[in-house]
């Protein structure tokens, strides 16, 4: 991050560290709780070194992205490569995560107010609906063709 930890964070800092989390959440570094937990964390921290420590034992980079020593590399066996289309099973769940927390905030909305002052139009359905179809879609027939 910075030579001095005790200079202080910026909103632009502490967002930086949460999509990080978020990704390393994404990736399986974290679990749900974990990234609850160090997001409390993340937007209570003052300075540049709470926000270190709270990201000190994920890796800054992907360490699946970092070439691999040629000792290491199998000669005879490579890993399949995925098709153009395919969606990693890491980003379809945060897709569905995503429209599952929106979808049931806008449910619990509408119901407060159907609670609260009698019959009213279903209209979270409308946000639900196309949204949860097109993710239906991607899952069963993959990503748009040419998107790597």
């Amino acid at each position: 991050m910075a030579p001095n930890p005790d200079i202080r964070a910026s909103d632009a800092d502490r967002d930086r560290v949460a999509a990080s989390l978020r990704e390393h959440c994404a990736e399986g570094r974290i679990t749900m709780d974990e990234l609850d937990e160090r997001l409390e964390s993340v937007y209570g921290a003052k300075t540049l070194g709470q926000l270190q420590e709270i990201t000190s034992d994920l890796p800054e980079e992907d360490l699946y992205q970092l070439p691999v020593p040629a000792s290491q590399a199998k000669s005879t066996a490579s890993p399949a490569k995925p098709m153009p289309g395919d969606l990693e099973p890491q980003r379809m769940r945060a897709m569905w995560g995503a429209w599952a927390t929106v979808s049931m905030i806008n449910f619990t909305v509408w119901l407060i107010i159907l609670v609260t002052s009698g019959a009213v139009y279903p209209w979270w359905v409308w946000v639900a609906g196309p949204w949860g179809a097109i993710l239906l879609m991607r899952t069963v027939f993959g990503g748009r063709p040419g998107r790597g």
